[in-house]
């Protein structure tokens, strides 16, 4: 399984619009072939951020989705919304294990 994170610093006055090309990134990306869940969510510390938490099946659905015209969409657009440095990390993960709280 690949795990990704990324962390995207928005421009306060673009956050809206980034949240809109947000919405339909999760979406369409969780009707692909070889995702097990894509999600998105602002930072509670730092609103002005959108945080990715993706899992994939396998790399080749890792490297598919990058190609996908949603995910391209976000991609163009995102230079103009960023007010940072993005943070993307990927995990390979072996095994996992559901925590009871």
């Amino acid at each position: 399984m690949i795990v990704a994170h990324a962390a995207f610093p928005i421009e306060p006055d673009r956050l809206d619009e980034a949240l809109e090309y947000a919405e339909t990134l999760v979406e369409r990306s969780n009707e692909e072939d070889g995702m097990i869940e894509y999600r998105a969510a602002t930072d509670v510390e730092e609103e002005a951020t959108l945080r990715f938490f993706e899992q994939y099946e396998d790399t080749a659905a890792f490297e598919a989705h990058t190609q996908t015209d949603h995910f391209q969409a976000f991609a163009t657009a995102l230079p103009e919304l960023l007010a940072g440095t993005p943070r993307v990390t990927r995990f390979e993960v072996e095994s996992e294990t559901e925590v009871e709280l």
